[in-house]
């Protein structure tokens, strides 16, 4: 298992270098189809992926991403009103057989995948973007790796006992500490290069530190999800990792994070 997952993450780690690198037309492709299967994921687990309201879930991804690509975000109001109108309709049309719980998870996993991943390609948009969108890997799974290794070494207080009784108080600060020294490191090296950051060093370490708060609020959140319907893991399209929101679950919270804490620190 350990081998597979380590391949896994190899691959991943390349795939990421090749695509979020290259930016433009590949990276807006890429999070699309990212995007597209972890709404489907969810949408399984909730036993809607194949319904009238997932059919409409995955239109609206699709059409929000088409704004974005085409800069008419001002519709974005307009599109989750008529989202959710549509929604609401199937929902008194097919009555009872359509529940409440299902309406909401199909208007919720819209925004909870599709539109807050789409901040990794916002953050590759923005000045400076080629160097400040891997703050959204450090922060994610830089922070994931050195909770890891500092919960194993010292872990012994539970951070969330029900939800995830393997991490630790001591892990998640060590996942903290390790994002920013890892922000500050790469600002050390390549701030040289950014051109609209003052002080690289400590805005790069500060949004790092922020984003890989977020990103345990997401793998727990995405961790509850699941104790919540009884899953192990979304899907298993990456071997030794599970699905694609059992591997992205942190990076939802932590690109948008990222986008935010960068704006308003440079």
């Amino acid at each position: 298992m350990f081998t597979t997952r380590l391949i896994s993450g190899v691959i991943l780690v390349l795939i990421a270098l090749f695509t979020v690198g290259s930016g433009g037309i590949l990276l807006f492709a890429t999070t699309i189809f990212i995007s597209m299967i972890g709404l489907f994921e969810l949408y399984r687990v909730m036993k809607i992926q194949n319904s009238p309201l997932g059919y409409v879930g995955y239109i609206t991804a699709l059409s929000y991403y088409g704004m974005l690509w085409f800069h008419e975000e001002r519709f974005m109001m307009l599109m989750s009103i008529a989202f959710l109108m549509i929604l609401m309709s199937i929902y008194v049309f097919t009555f009872p057989r359509c529940q409440m719980e299902e309406v909401t998870v199909a208007f919720f996993g819209v925004f909870y995948v599709a539109v807050m991943l789409s901040y990794l390609y916002q953050v590759r948009t923005m000045a400076d973007g080629k160097y400040l969108v891997w703050l959204v890997f450090l922060s994610s799974w830089g922070c994931d790796t050195c909770a890891y290794c500092v919960g194993m070494l010292m872990g012994k207080h539970r951070l969330a006992p029900v939800l995830s009784p393997k991490k630790s108080i001591e892990g998640a600060v060590g996942g903290v500490a390790g994002a920013a020294l890892l922000g500050f490191l790469y600002a050390s090296v390549f701030g040289g290069f950014m051109t609209e950051i003052r002080n690289p060093q400590a805005a790069c370490g500060l949004a790092c530190a922020i984003g890989a708060v977020i990103s345990q609020i997401g793998d727990l959140a995405a961790s509850a999800i699941k104790r919540n319907h009884q899953v192990k893991d979304y899907g298993k399209l990456i071997p030794g990792h599970g699905g694609i929101l059992d591997r992205f679950d942190s990076m939802l919270f932590t690109a948008p994070a990222i986008y935010f804490a960068v704006t308003f620190l440079r």
